[in-house]
């Protein structure tokens, strides 16, 4: 049986970076220190009006196949996560497929994950690996979440990054992929959403589970999404390892989503780990949500912080409530990259 082999990943970002010196200067009452010091984060890329989650994605995969000589012929499977879709319909991930150049006998969908999404793009592109239905698959993430958050939203707009990512995913006989446990609780869905833009009647649409402040589309509930993290995730992991038999002290790295330093620093302090262990990376781009993934793979290789054949949990939680988590065991291959920063230069 064939298994999924992550493999290179080419992460883009938008050009416009929006520093925390640009917020303050446009909001000279925002305590930006104080901020910096929750979030963990001091700048994010922002898209323009005119540019979707689909445009950046495109570049991320064109980025992939010029870096790594992989040609879009090659690919049979098109994964691509996103909350920030061109439109209701058709289905991003068509589109993709035509502006990139991928034959037409591919299998392409989309699929409505935010911070646990890239997980679940590693759990499909195993199935449909070990399942004999693809050799080759492309997994996009991007988002553009600053297109739903109003420009005088203190909460949102000093968190949250617009980015993308591509991974190229291998068919491989040597597994290094394992332990993939999930978990659903649709009771958490009032504490991050966008309540407006899909078929249901807005007198019928969930609400916020407080008082929105502010007139973004988009409301969280940091605290609740706090507890939440907190509370499930230890679980989950506990569960992951069960399931691949590898004990914790096996596990070399705990690569979780980076949502911000705050609560990250609260899985640390709960699960007895420090930044060596269970690294917090998020301070020039912010939470990019599907993308902090792959983007915090992509900056262990560049610090040669990867061991061949060492355990890495990777997991993922957030909006919905959904989480989702896995080991993974990098061979020689899986801890090199080609490029020379994550950053834009």
């Amino acid at each position: 049986m064939k298994h999924a082999s992550i493999g290179p990943i080419a992460v883009v970002f938008p050009e416009r970076c929006e520093t925390n010196d640009d917020l303050q200067a446009e909001f000279p009452n925002w305590d930006l220190e104080l901020i910096r010091e929750k979030t963990g984060i001091s700048a994010r890329y922002i898209a323009a009006p005119e540019q979707t989650a689909s445009d950046l994605a495109v570049q991320a995969a064109r980025k992939l196949f010029a870096t790594y000589d992989v040609s879009p012929e090659s690919i049979d499977f098109l994964l691509f996560c996103t909350q920030t879709p061109d439109y209701p319909l058709p289905t991003t991930a068509c589109l993709i497929q035509d502006r990139l150049g991928i034959p037409t006998e591919v299998g392409a969908i989309d699929f409505n994950l935010g911070c646990s999404g890239y997980v679940y793009g590693l759990s499909l592109a195993e199935g449909l690996i070990a399942s004999g239905s693809a050799k080759r698959i492309l997994l996009l993430t991007a988002e553009t979440y600053s297109k739903y958050i109003d420009r005088e939203d203190r909460s949102l707009r000093t968190i949250f990054g617009d980015a993308a990512a591509a991974t190229l995913i291998e068919a491989s006989d040597r597994r290094e992929l394992a332990g993939f446990r999930f978990g659903t609780d649709g009771s958490g869905a009032d504490t991050l959403l966008v309540g407006d833009g899909g078929a249901r009647p807005e007198a019928d649409a969930i609400r916020p589970r407080h008082r929105k402040r502010w007139a973004s589309r988009l409301y969280m509930d940091g605290p609740a999404l706090m507890s939440f993290t907190v509370d499930a995730i230890p679980r989950l992991l506990d569960q992951v390892r069960a399931a691949a038999g590898v004990a914790n002290d096996q596990v070399d790295q705990y690569l979780l989503h980076q949502a911000t330093r705050k609560m990250l620093e609260q899985l640390q302090q709960r699960l007895g780990m420090d930044d060596d262990r269970l690294p917090i990376r998020l301070e020039p781009y912010g939470n990019t949500v599907s993308c902090t993934l792959p983007i915090l793979i992509e900056e262990q290789r560049l610090a040669g912080r990867l061991k061949p054949d060492a355990w890495n949990a990777l997991v993922g939680f957030g909006v919905g409530w959904s989480w989702a988590g896995c080991l993974w065991s990098p061979p020689e291959t899986g801890c090199r990259t080609r490029a020379t920063s994550i950053l834009p230069t």
